[in-house]
């Protein structure tokens, strides 16, 4: 062989051809995302993106009170982790804010079966003098009663409301409990009563944890001492007052405004393929208040849509621009979702809006409000839903605190609504702690979230206004 091959080369004019270099072509496109969109769904059952982000959250930052200095710290932390997976334009915008602190938190019975009780001042109560202040407790049944009593009746004294909050799927008892925490302080004051001490708007019964929560003053009504007691607290203050005996209590509630200070919603984005589409707008809030981590209220929510995004944005690019809003300060008066209102609801560009904030266990509904020519995209995200338990309801989609200004303004929406038996266990008490987050529920609403975000920033079809019926 070696004799012919050296022949070969000595005939003038013969060589041997190599095949030309050809340039690597484009690589494939990948498939739409729709077309992806259950592989997608199915991969994230095993998404462990949304409980790592939960935990950094809840352990390097820990508890997040609006305004303050952890606050500060969890937006730092949130643009970090944003940048480090590979979401575009990450930044922060932000907003001033006056700031509540909370102080000393005592009460106890001093007449006429002196006893401590467990209590927690309220989101904006006023203060009493550092020593406490020692009052009659006149109690009503609800805020219904306490409406209707005469200033006679509560002037001097310190209120208490009881009407104990039953716990539902779809968090329904927390709208018909709440106003008793939102304007019963508010009332009380207005009637010339010295303090107020609500029963907590919570569902659990074993745990002496009072829930806080805002309240609110009336234009011209000085905010009064306005704390909430633990069920259990509660429950037996009312078997005191039952005794028909008079009952005083001391109470001690001390917090203080601190002045202004900054706070900021933290954006991110993965770019769409379409400018002219729109942008899908989701998210979550990172404050929490300050007695817990906030596991479920709301690093809950920021790792199920940080999480549902980046699975998006790891299997190619969407039509429509996913945009990531981290809310500040939502639990203090949803003050970030309405700064972020005013400064972008005149661009025009967003089209959809979707929130989590409700923990972290499963989603069981869907509800979904679209204009008639953009409803087969709620048709078919309804379809990928089914498998995961998910059933299609026929209520308007809220899209949740932050968000809502945007749903209700006339822009589509989802709402992906969460199991809320056991929520208000833990809202707003020192048990919202990482382990009250379920792995396995989890994972089912990254599932949900991720099923419903390739459709929706993807489908063809245009997303228009929705109207509205009005209230």
């Amino acid at each position: 062989m070696k004799k012919l091959l050296i022949a070969a080369a000595a005939i003038p004019g013969l060589a041997f051809a190599t095949p030309p270099i050809m340039p690597p072509g484009p690589p494939p496109s990948p498939p739409p995302l729709s077309e992806m969109a259950p592989g997608l769904r199915d991969a994230a059952l095993s998404d462990d993106l949304a409980w790592n982000l939960i935990e950094g959250l809840t352990t390097e930052v820990g508890p997040r009170l609006a305004g303050t200095e952890a606050e500060a710290r969890a937006r730092q932390w949130a643009v970090a982790r944003l940048r480090e997976l590979g979401f575009a334009n990450v930044r922060v915008e932000d907003f001033p804010m006056q700031v509540w602190v909370r102080g000393a938190e005592t009460a106890e019975i001093v007449a006429p079966f002196p006893q401590k009780l467990a209590v927690t001042a309220l989101g904006r109560s006023g203060a009493t003098p550092e020593a406490g202040l020692a009052a009659e407790v006149v109690g009503f049944r609800d805020l219904a009663a306490l409406a209707a009593a005469p200033d006679a009746a509560v002037r001097g004294r310190i209120v208490y409301v009881g009407h104990a909050m039953m716990p539902t799927q779809d968090g329904s008892g927390y709208g018909h409990f709440g106003p008793v925490r939102f304007a019963g302080p508010g009332i009380a004051a207005r009637k010339g009563a010295a303090a107020i001490v609500i029963r907590s708007a919570g569902t659990d019964r074993d745990r002496r944890n009072p829930h806080t929560g805002m309240t609110s003053w009336p234009e011209g009504v000085a905010a009064i001492p306005a704390g909430a007691l633990s069920n259990p607290d509660a429950d037996q203050l009312e078997r005191i007052l039952a005794r028909g005996q008079p009952v005083r209590m001391r109470l001690a509630l001390t917090p203080r405004w601190i002045g202004e200070r900054m706070s900021g919603n933290v954006v991110a984005e993965v770019p769409g393929t379409d400018p002219s589409a729109g942008v899908v707008l989701i998210g979550g809030h990172l404050d929490s208040w300050d007695l817990s981590p906030g596991a479920l209220d709301n690093a809950a929510g920021v790792g199920i849509t940080v999480a549902a995004a980046k699975r998006i944005m790891d299997a190619g690019r969407p039509r429509r621009t996913i945009r990531v809003v981290l809310f500040g300060a939502e639990e203090v008066g949803v003050i970030g979702g309405a700064a972020y209102f005013e400064r972008h609801r005149g661009a025009g560009d967003v089209v959809f809006v979707s929130e989590s904030d409700f923990g972290a266990d499963r989603i069981w509904r869907m509800d979904a409000s679209f204009d008639d020519a953009a409803r087969p995209i709620a048709d078919r995200v309804a379809a990928l839903l089914g498998p995961l338990g998910v059933t299609r309801g026929t209520a308007p989609a809220g899209a949740g605190a932050d968000l809502g200004a945007w749903a209700r303004d006339g822009v589509a929406a989802i709402s992906l609504r969460q199991d809320g038996l056991r929520y208000f266990d833990f809202h707003h008490t020192p048990e919202d702690t990482l382990d009250k987050v379920d792995p396995a529920q989890l994972r089912q609403n990254v599932a949900a979230w991720t099923a419903m975000l390739a459709v929706v920033a993807d489908a063809p079809e245009p997303i228009g206004r929705v109207e509205r019926p009005r209230p």
